[in-house]
This record gives C-alpha cells, structure tokens and sequence, in this order.
C-alpha cells in the first residue's frame, strides 16, 4: 500500500482512502500505528472513504527534534483533513487517540462531522494509574522497552493476559514506539480536555467503553461522556482495545453514529 506523505507541513504517513463514502479518519492511541485498525478497516469501508495514518513520532511518521505536544496532534490532524479537502470529516479515535479527536472537534468544528472516541485518557488521572506510568516510563529510559510496553499493556490498559490478544504486527509497532509514551507524558497539557469546547461542537458525540478491562478505564470514558454532555455505548465482553477484539461491533457504533442512529448529545 502506498502512502501520501503530502498531508500538511509537517510530514506524515498517511494511506491512500479505503472504500467509498464520506470521510472517516481513524486517530490511533499510544505507541501503535496504522496496522492496529488492520481488523476495523474492512468492516468499515461498505460505508466510508477510511483513512488511518502514523500519528507524529510514530513508526513512519518523524518525530522531530522535541517531543509532540497534544497540541501539535490535532493540529497535524486538522492538516490532513484540510489537505483532502472533502469537507468534515468523521473521527474516530481509541485512547488518546479518542481524546485527540474530541480535542480537534472543540478546537475545529469546520473540520468534524462527527466523534467516536473509545475510552478516551484525559484528566484527572488516578494517582495509582499516574504512578504506573511514570514507572514505565522510567523503565523505557533505561532501556527496556520490550519488557515496558509488555507490562503498560498486561497492567495497565489490558489487565493480565491481554498481551496475547494484540496483533503480532502491533506489538512490534508498540515495542518499537515505546519512547511516543515518555514523549506523551512530557507535555504537561497531554490529558487536559476542553470540555467546554466539545459542548459547543453541534456533530454528534459517542463515548464507548467496555466492560472486560481495567475499570479506571470504564470510569474515565463515562466521566469525560459527562464532562462534554455525550451519550455513551458499552460494548460487552471488550476492554481498551474493540479493534482488536470486537470490529464488527465497533464498526456498527461507528456506522450508526455516524448516520444519526446514535442519541444526539444534550443541548
């Protein structure tokens, strides 16, 4: 597959639309990259031209010489919808992914048609799970990033066992990313959320979570739902990942959201 590296000023890997229909961006997480949507895309293109990408810093995506702000994420987001140019554009996004999605639609509702965020990580974040990741962190800068990203996914996002439902071309991408996580935590305003902002954004909002993964999680998406007055989906038997292990389920929510099936946010 090829790639459009001509996105915005900053360069980005971008790949080439799938299917046809209104525009769809997926927006990644934390230390993955485009083959983690590898199982979401099929079911997705019956309904939408889908775009995913690198964000900055990530596999074939630069970094550049500082670390990327979240700010800097949405902006590189905004250029890639201004570069094609179709209009807004439907988000959708997982983990931080999700909350930089939500971020962009407050700070450019031009540029969104509409949001799906799964279990977005914004403020505040529980001392516990702050601890967790300075510890892996600290153990990524010391050299063990394969043993670091390992454990962010057993301990923190995935609970035990949840290694082995990541795709092995993932995990390589996780191993291999695992400084974009030192990098994230770096920016003092990488979980702060304008909620007031994505309240004025008139598309339509789903938050989703699930109800098999570490409950910090379940809690935080159904608390940034109320912060930005969203409704909410839980898909059964998923965790941080659907992607993963639930794609057909996750691709339905997007479709019917995305059409209007969804409830629309509160005035």
């Amino acid at each position: 597959m090829t790639s459009d590296r001509r996105a915005g000023p900053f360069e980005l890997h971008v790949e080439p639309p799938e299917g046809d229909g209104e525009l769809l961006v997926l927006v990644h997480g934390g230390w993955t990259d485009t083959t983690t949507w590898a199982r979401l895309v099929p079911s997705l293109t019956r309904s939408f031209a889908v775009v995913r990408y690198d964000r900055r810093g990530h596999s074939r995506s630069p970094r550049g010489l500082l670390p990327p702000t979240r700010r800097q994420h949405e902006d590189d987001l905004a250029a890639l919808l201004e570069r094609f140019d179709r209009g807004p554009a439907h988000l959708a996004g997982t983990s931080y992914g999700g909350a930089i999605a939500l971020g962009l639609a407050g700070r450019r509702p031009d540029l969104v048609r509409s949001v799906v965020a799964h279990e977005p990580v914004v403020d505040p974040i529980a001392p516990g799970v702050a601890a967790l990741f300075a510890s892996v962190a600290a153990q990524i800068a010391a050299g063990d990033a394969a043993a670091a990203t390992r454990r962010f996914f057993e301990v923190v996002i995935l609970g035990p066992g949840g290694w082995g439902s990541v795709p092995e071309p993932v995990r390589r991408a996780a191993i291999g990313n695992a400084r974009t996580f030192a990098d994230m935590l770096a920016d003092p305003a990488w979980a702060a959320l304008d909620a007031a902002a994505v309240r004025r954004f008139r598309g339509p909002v789903l938050i989703t979570h699930g109800d098999a993964g570490p409950p910090w999680l379940r809690r935080g998406a159904i608390a940034v739902a109320e912060q930005v007055r969203a409704p909410t989906a839980v898909i059964p038997g998923a965790g941080h990942t659907p992607h993963h292990t639930h794609p057909d389920v996750l691709a339905a929510l997007i479709e019917r959201h995305a059409a209007g099936g969804a409830a629309r946010r509160a005035a």
